[in-house]
C-alpha cells in the first residue's frame, strides 16, 4: 500500500522560508514524476513543481520560478520542497503526488495515482 506523509509546514511572515518533506512508502516505481501541489481555501488545486525520480529532471509553476526548489533524497523515499521569499498568496494545504500515469502532465493532479494528506503553509504579511 502506497502512504505518502507531508511534513514541514507552519506558519511564517512574509519573505521567509520553509521546508515542507514528503516520504513515500509502499511506492516501487523509481521511475516517475512526484510532485507538489497547492490549493488555497475557495481556489483550484494548482501544480506547484514536478521532480523526476530517476533522472532528477524539474519543473516548476510560474509562480514560484526562482523561489521555490524541488529536490529528493532517494536514500530516504523523501521528496522535499524548499520555499524561500515565501509571500502571502502562497497560503495553501500543500500536496504531495506521486506517479503520473501514461500520458499525463505533471501539472495536472487528475493525473497523479497517490496522494498525501497535506500540510498547511500560512504567510502573514
Amino acid at each position: 500500500q502506497v502512504q505518502l506523509v507531508e511534513s514541514g509546514g507552519g506558519s511564517v511572515q512574509a519573505g521567509g522560508s520553509l521546508r515542507l518533506s514528503c516520504v513515500a512508502s509502499g511506492y516501487t516505481s523509481s521511475s516517475n514524476w512526484m510532485g507538489w501541489f497547492r490549493q488555497a481555501p475557495g481556489k483550484e488545486r494548482e501544480g506547484v513543481a514536478a521532480i523526476h525520480t530517476r533522472y532528477g529532471g524539474t519543473l516548476y509553476a510560474d509562480s514560484v520560478k526562482g523561489r521555490f526548489t524541488v529536490s529528493q533524497d532517494k536514500a530516504k523515499n523523501t521528496v522535499y520542497l524548499q520555499m524561500d521569499n515565501l509571500k502571502p498568496e502562497d497560503t495553501a494545504m500543500y500536496f504531495c503526488a506521486a506517479e503520473i500515469r501514461s500520458g499525463g502532465r505533471w501539472i495536472s493532479g487528475s493525473d497523479y495515482k497517490y496522494w498525501g494528506q497535506g500540510t498547511q503553509v500560512t504567510v502573514s504579511s
